[in-house]
């Protein structure tokens, strides 16, 4: 199956499962803005910490402006193979878009190892 084109680099299955830990803690102990645009909404504002994107979303353009944001605001972010898992770790019954966490809250120690390795994955593919 083939990757769809907006995914610029590869995420390891325990970055992203660390980021949906990280997600869960912080919707826990933080501040989480769940779908699309209220995670645009937190990035042009320059209140996310870590943005997870679903890559399965259909169609791909409802989050294809997310990375070039987050890049143009140096906001990580980290690309989710499933909305349901994301959604899941949102505390939803349903897949999501897109998240911002705001407030890490307790994960913030894992947000910030994240971040760093996000920031190696792409300094090595880009």
């Amino acid at each position: 199956m083939a990757k769809p084109i907006h995914v610029k680099f590869d995420v390891p299955n325990e970055l992203e499962n660390s980021a949906l830990e990280a997600l869960e803690l912080a919707r826990d102990t933080g501040k989480i803005k769940k779908g699309t645009n209220e995670a645009t909404k937190s990035i042009e504002r320059d209140l996310a910490q870590l943005v997870l994107i679903g890559v399965d979303v259909d169609p791909p353009e409802i989050v294809a402006h997310l990375p070039l944001l987050c890049e143009e605001k140096n906001t990580p972010y980290i690309y989710i193979e499933k909305q349901k898992e994301l959604g899941g770790a949102c505390g939803l019954n349903v897949g999501t878009s897109a998240v911002a966490i705001i407030d890490s809250g307790k994960s913030k120690k894992l947000v910030d190892e994240i971040s760093r390795k996000l920031q190696e994955l792409r300094g090595q593919n880009g």
